[in-house]
């Protein structure tokens, strides 16, 4: 496994934790729960550069949107599937 820097959001500055925010705001609230220590070790891969934060995860929050007309079940589906065909741990 490769080692990425990541910023640690107590102490990061604005723009990150704007992201951070901002992108968790479009998330389901059960994800808002951290399901292994140290939390979204995913999203603070992407901490160096927090507007690329923000579009990658705040697209994924848009397409879990409970306005579209996919059910909740339906969205977690596709989204298991494609993590099983890319062979993705996420």
């Amino acid at each position: 496994m490769t080692w990425i820097r990541t910023k640690p959001l107590p102490g990061a500055e604005e723009t990150l934790r704007k992201a951070m925010e901002m992108q968790r705001a479009l998330y389901p609230k059960e994800y808002s729960i951290p399901v292994a220590p140290g939390g979204d070790s995913i999203v603070q891969a992407h901490g160096m550069m927090p507007d690329a934060l923000f579009h990658v995860f705040a697209g994924f929050g848009a397409m879990m949107s409970p306005d579209l007309p996919l059910s909740r079940a339906q969205h977690e589906m596709i989204a298991t599937l494609v993590s099983v065909t890319n062979r993705c741990f996420y």
